[in-house]
């Protein structure tokens, strides 16, 4: 907090109000109000780039330094979350096009990813083959159990899938020395836009270079359950079409489930399962469909 105060001394602001949410400060100043968030120092100066490649969706930041930035506050319309979430995939697939390169890899790029995906989805066999052994010795399995086991071949089913993409992927992209990149938001989520008089995406602390996909695994991640994510994936590559080892590797990390671990509360243990479950029997469904729409159009 001295940090701060000093920060604000240093740029000439004397907040009337303080108010902090998550780790967002929210300041008044002369009748208006501000927002201050502390900056991720290996970010580089992520905004300077984006401006560099016309892309302005963003609170402009008006003072700044090592440790913060402070931003206009914005107030967001209120409206149909539906839409929203296709505001912000349109934002998104612009974002990946006006900071879309190609650029030579290392030889082990790829061969780095197929082995730290190929490693954890066999860590995730051995573990659930490991878990049901124990619940089957269980007199009167418990209902995170019971949930646990009527589902578990939805589990390995996804994890066998995800291993054999992963060996056709591997194949596809073992011999190529380039690979498309673009700046990864990498923190997507519907609290992170605003609609006003323009679109913004906010909260870019996590901001990096990466391929394409990464941002769509996290949106997927956040928000798969309430909304149609094979819709807002027509509408992104209608701006902005994934190449075919792209898709593929998006699919194969959306069907690899998490470690599911019991919890003290049972009750948020079986939300927990819950939820990966059905995250699960959704991305069944759509990949499915999605397959089914591609066999079509051949």
């Amino acid at each position: 907090m001295k940090q701060l105060h000093e920060f604000l001394k240093k740029n000439n602001l004397k907040p009337t109000r303080y108010e902090k949410s998550g780790n967002v400060y929210f300041i008044d100043v002369e009748g208006n109000t501000y927002a201050i968030k502390k900056k991720n120092m290996y970010r580089g100066d992520i905004y300077g780039y984006l401006t560099a490649r016309n892309f302005n969706y963003y609170p402009e930041v008006l003072a700044q330094d090592e440790q913060y930035e402070v931003t206009p506050y914005i107030e967001d319309i209120d409206y149909p979350e539906e839409q929203k979430i296709m505001d912000l995939i349109d934002l998104v697939a612009l974002l990946h096009s006006k900071t879309s390169f190609y650029k030579e890899i290392e030889v082990d790029y790829f061969k780095k990813m197929y082995e730290d995906i190929s490693g954890n989805i066999e860590h995730l066999e051995e573990y659930y083959n490991d878990m049901i052994d124990m619940i089957e010795k269980e007199i009167y399995p418990s209902p995170p159990s019971y949930l646990l086991a009527r589902n578990i071949n939805l589990i390995f089913s996804s994890l066998y899938y995800a291993r054999e993409s992963l060996d056709t992927w591997y194949e596809l992209v073992q011999s190529k020395h380039r690979a498309r990149f673009v700046v990864l938001h990498n923190n997507l989520r519907l609290d992170h836009f605003i609609k006003n008089h323009n679109s913004y995406l906010t909260s870019w602390n996590q901001a990096r270079i990466d391929i394409p996909i990464f941002d769509l695994y996290k949106l997927y991640r956040n928000h798969a359950l309430e909304l149609d994510f094979e819709l807002l994936l027509r509408s992104y590559e209608k701006k902005y079409p994934l190449l075919e080892e792209e898709r593929m590797l998006l699919f194969i990390l959306i069907c690899i489930p998490p470690k599911l671990e019991f919890e003290e509360s049972i009750f948020s243990t079986c939300n927990q399962f819950t939820r990966e479950i059905d995250l699960l029997y959704k991305c069944s469904k759509w990949i499915n469909s999605y397959s089914k729409t591609k066999e079509q159009n051949a």
